[in-house]
């Protein structure tokens, strides 16, 4: 399965994350790995397949039993591999943004090295990452690209980023340009502050026009979905519903949950595990419930370490099933507009969202959205830039906001 965004075709992508220590590493690994084997031939044939470590505690090499580094490495028949070096990728992303800032930094007397490090912006590495598996994706070279993500924290703030990111970069370059566009002629000939040149800006808005309106498209496309990586634990399973919620509110679509580290049946057949498998098997039936209608994967625990593709791509095979390795494995709806008779209806999917840390508010063509930590502005089009705010009522994990047409007079 491939997407077509502007006339580039590009890559199916899936991206694993889940709480520290869950086995998201190894699942993304063995999913990649029996994509690209023979044995997926029954499930629609080997597919040209990378894998790369978004997660700056790589481990993926060490799973893959080669040595990684920030270029794709052939590692077997149709199978690459790469672990992210964020830091070696942001000059082509960054430029002269950096170069201003490290200026400024060493005009305040701050060491050279300690200028570099302090120019990294918040959310710099993360953003430079997804730009670069973005690239990849549409290189040409691959049907499937899988992403080992950060835990689901770091994750949620790297797959959201682009948007909150792109936002915030549009207020500063409109200040900043107004600012520069009266003071900078003059300054120049009065201070020895450096002051950002015409590149800056130009960097700054190829970042936010081209990269970031198509990096958020690429990861709100139909062919990209995020998988959660669970095991039968309270405190997993409830990060995970937390992590859904966050990003439904992104329209960040999940595509199905992996139980991972399950106990085999002949270990369930042993008394001294019977207690344990009552409560896996009740932790299966929850997760299947709160996260209705995403598929639940099954992987079961391995005798052994899983280490080397073989044992990979055997592995993959025991838990994707009959389903094409790149197969979307469910769609869920995005955000939905209405035109009533009075007013308009704008529906938002959070499931597991609680009404009592919700907050809905309208601003100009922006709907901003907060729940728990989160925050999002969603944009709407501009027949419901003079409508007001009516209701906002929260039903079965759907929000549902009205907005009052405008009289004609």
């Amino acid at each position: 399965m491939r997407d077509t965004l502007r006339g580039v075709t590009a890559a199916r992508i899936v991206l694993y994350t889940g709480k520290g220590g869950v086995g998201k590493t190894t699942t993304a690994a063995s999913h990649a790995a029996y994509a690209a084997s023979a044995s997926a031939s029954a499930a629609g044939g080997p597919l040209r397949t990378l894998v790369a470590s978004a997660d700056a505690a790589h481990s993926l090499g060490d799973v893959l039993g080669q040595r990684l580094g920030g270029e794709t490495l052939l590692v077997g028949e149709n199978l690459s591999a790469l672990e992210v070096d964020a830091r070696a990728e942001m000059e082509s992303h960054w430029g002269s943004i950096r170069d201003y800032l490290v200026a400024i930094f060493r005009y305040q007397g701050i060491d050279a090295t300690v200028a570099e490090e302090l120019a990294l912006l918040p959310g710099a590495e993360e953003l430079t990452t997804l730009l670069a598996v973005d690239a990849l994706a549409r290189s040409g070279d691959y049907d499937l690209v899988i992403v080992d993500c950060a835990p689901t924290g770091s994750a949620l703030r790297l797959l959201t980023l682009p948007e909150v990111a792109r936002s915030a970069i549009r207020v500063l370059l409109r200040v900043q340009q107004a600012i520069t566009g009266l003071v900078t002629p003059l300054a120049r000939n009065v201070l020895s502050v450096p002051l950002p040149e015409s590149s800056v800006f130009g960097d700054a808005e190829r970042l936010l026009y081209r990269k970031l309106r198509g990096l958020r498209r690429r990861l709100t496309a139909e062919t990209t979905s995020v998988r959660l990586v669970v095991t039968p634990e309270r405190m997993v399973i409830d990060e995970a519903v937390r992590a859904h919620t966050d990003l439904a509110l992104f329209e960040l679509r999940p595509d199905a949950v992996v139980m991972n580290r399950l106990l085999p049946d002949a270990a369930l057949a042993e008394p001294f595990f019977h207690s344990w498998g009552e409560l896996q098997e009740e932790r299966l039936r929850e997760v299947r419930e709160r996260f209705d209608p995403l598929p639940v994967l099954e992987a079961t625990l391995a005798e052994d370490e899983l280490l080397g593709i073989e044992a990979l791509a055997d592995h993959g095979a025991s838990w994707l099933g009959v389903e094409p390795a790149d197969a979307v494995l469910c769609r869920t709806a995005g955000v939905r507009i209405r035109a009533e008779e009075a007013f308009w209806r704008v529906e938002i999917p959070l499931p597991h969202a609680s009404p009592d840390s919700l907050d809905v508010a309208k601003l100009d063509e922006d709907l901003w959205i907060t729940t728990g930590t989160r925050r999002r502005a969603v944009r709407l089009p501009r027949p419901l830039a003079r409508a007001d705010l009516t209701r906002a009522r929260l039903e079965a994990g759907v929000l549902t906001v009205r907005l009052s047409r405008p009289s004609a007079n």
